[in-house]
């Protein structure tokens, strides 16, 4: 939850996934709970901040509200997505969660490499927080933080950067990029409009509009990813101007919605990515059960809880 708030749920699909894997072999304890909290947590931790979340970004089309404003809207909810995932995903799991394992480990004390990685990922925190706050486009903050991260590791370790480069997963940038291009399409036939349409039409009640915007919008992302769905639902608030409540329902549906499936997020790809180099893999159905129970009833209470609010 921590990784996700600071540094985004793609982070923690990237970075906390091997270390929990890692520390839950060690351990010798069933590692599938704890990475499946790793993928469920991360989405529904990810409206806690303006930056835990690039789909954040898409939604609100670059321009995002102050921070006093987006915690009026979206603490409480986030508390009880987050509350309702963990309690949901523990009763799921808890058949794998009986038995022992171990507690007497050695512990491997980090290596310069690693210390380095911690600092990086501290600093990273920091640069996205103030580029926030003084309302700096997230890209290349991030991207300079990262860059210098891992030339810095590098040097101190005497590691060729090309290591890091054969590492990175280059298939997801041609998967994002044509999920963009499908929205350009659907733009360009009208489609959007008639969205606009319709939420402008439902925005007579906004009370109504949220909970089935939000939810149409939640199942939709498992559809055809959550940045594209994002996209469409910015690009159609931006026509049919909404209510405040039903774009914030909009927002939690596309940062909740993907726990459904494999498919919802780029994190969760990420993090399917992550556990497969590891030797495991858990199929679309496997996912899909442990998604249903899970993000249907957080799902609910988020956008509730949004609701009471007013």
């Amino acid at each position: 939850m921590v990784t996700t708030t600071f540094l985004s749920n793609d982070a923690t699909a990237v970075v906390l996934t091997p270390a929990v894997y890692a520390a839950a072999r060690k351990a010798k304890a069933d590692p599938l709970p704890l990475l499946f909290a790793c993928a469920l947590i991360a989405n529904a931790a990810s409206f806690v901040l303006p930056i835990s979340n690039p789909a954040n970004l898409v939604l609100y089309g670059g321009t995002m509200p102050p921070l006093g404003q987006w915690f009026a809207s979206f603490a409480l909810p986030s508390v009880a997505a987050i509350v309702v995932t963990y309690g949901a995903l523990r009763w799921t799991e808890r058949a794998r969660l009986v038995g022992q394992c171990e507690t007497e480990i050695a512990r491997t004390p980090l290596t310069i490499g690693g210390k380095a990685a911690l600092a990086g990922i501290v600093v990273t925190a920091v640069v996205l927080l103030l580029a926030s706050a003084f309302d700096v486009q997230l890209g290349l903050p991030t991207c300079i933080a990262g860059v210098a991260t891992t030339i810095a590791i590098c040097l101190l370790v005497r590691m060729s950067p090309l290591m890091v480069v054969r590492d990175v997963s280059w298939s997801v940038l041609p998967l994002v990029a044509g999920l963009f291009v499908l929205v350009e399409a659907l733009d360009h036939s009208g489609v959007i409009g008639h969205v606009a349409a319709w939420l402008r039409a439902e925005s007579a009640d906004p009370a109504r509009a949220a909970m089935t915007a939000g939810t149409l919008l939640a199942f939709g992302s498992n559809l055809v990813n959550n940045l594209p769905a994002g996209l469409i639902a910015s690009t159609a608030v931006a026509q049919a101007q909404p209510p405040r409540v039903v774009v914030d329902a909009l927002l939690i549906g596309v940062d909740l919605g993907p726990n459904l499936s494999i498919t919802g997020s780029l994190a969760t790809i990420l993090w399917l990515q992550a556990i497969r180099r590891e030797g495991l893999d858990i199929g679309f159905l496997r996912f899909l059960k442990v998604g249903a129970v899970t993000m249907i009833p957080a799902l609910t209470a988020a956008l509730g809880t949004r609701l009471l609010i007013g």
